[in-house]
């Protein structure tokens, strides 16, 4: 779930084709599955990598979109801040987390050090791996930060924990000063207002010909779409 220091990201990932005309565009770009995820979410972690897993294995391209949830989708959907919501609800939440962890053999600190945090220099950081080295780098830097919230107990608001997770992925220092660049946090806003134009009201969601999964208890019926248009 998370980058060892030097480790490249695997190129053959969802790359792009030289062409789309190529036979490489009609098996990889055929399904294309939007992403739609805040860093500090323990159900985006939970679910990565089986995601990235189902991915592959349909030959399916991903486009990774953090968004700004609690910012810009919380308000216009009826979300409300984890801290906001009824405390039968957080009980509840810690059980099902609590679960869905032993029912996946993912370790999860169910009151990590640093939660909650702002996601927005993250999910920026992200979207800049995205623009500068493609879909699956930026799946990789994704992985690394949400299990750094969610079972390393590292800030992920701090930009020297930002810097140390592209060397221990084996991404360009650069894209920390990237990320602060114009040109991402126009994405950053992009993608979010993709989501609300797509219906989501919360992370991850998954979004495949067309139709909306809300969660990552939902990921096979994300599969069995995927293997359907296959």
């Amino acid at each position: 779930m998370y980058c060892k220091t030097g480790s490249a990201p695997d190129r053959k990932l969802f790359r792009k084709p030289d062409s789309p005309n190529s036979p490489i565009a009609e098996t990889i770009l055929s399904t294309t599955v939007d992403y739609y995820f805040t860093p500090q979410s323990p159900w985006t972690y939970l679910g990565h990598e089986r995601f990235a897993q189902i991915a592959r294995a349909a030959g399916a391209s991903v486009r990774v979109l953090p968004i700004d949830l609690g910012g810009k989708i919380f308000p216009i959907s009826g979300g409300l801040p984890l801290g906001q919501r009824a405390p039968q609800r957080q009980a509840y939440r810690l059980l099902e987390l609590q679960r869905y962890s032993d029912q996946l053999h993912a370790p999860l600190n169910l009151h990590p050090k640093y939660f909650p945090v702002a996601g927005d220099d993250a999910s920026r950081l992200i979207v800049a791996v995205e623009l500068h080295d493609g879909a699956d780098a930026a799946l990789q830097i994704g992985g690394a930060i949400f299990s750094a919230v969610w079972v390393r107990e590292r800030n992920i608001a701090d930009a020297q924990v930002l810097a140390e997770l592209l060397a221990e992925c084996g991404l360009s220092a650069q894209r920390l000063a990237q990320s602060r660049e114009p040109a991402v946090q126009q994405r950053y806003e992009a993608n979010t207002q993709r989501a609300i134009d797509a219906g989501v009201f919360g992370a991850p969601s998954y979004v495949a010909g067309g139709e909306l999964f809300w969660g990552q208890d939902r990921l096979d019926f994300v599969e069995r779409k995927l293997q359907a248009a296959a």
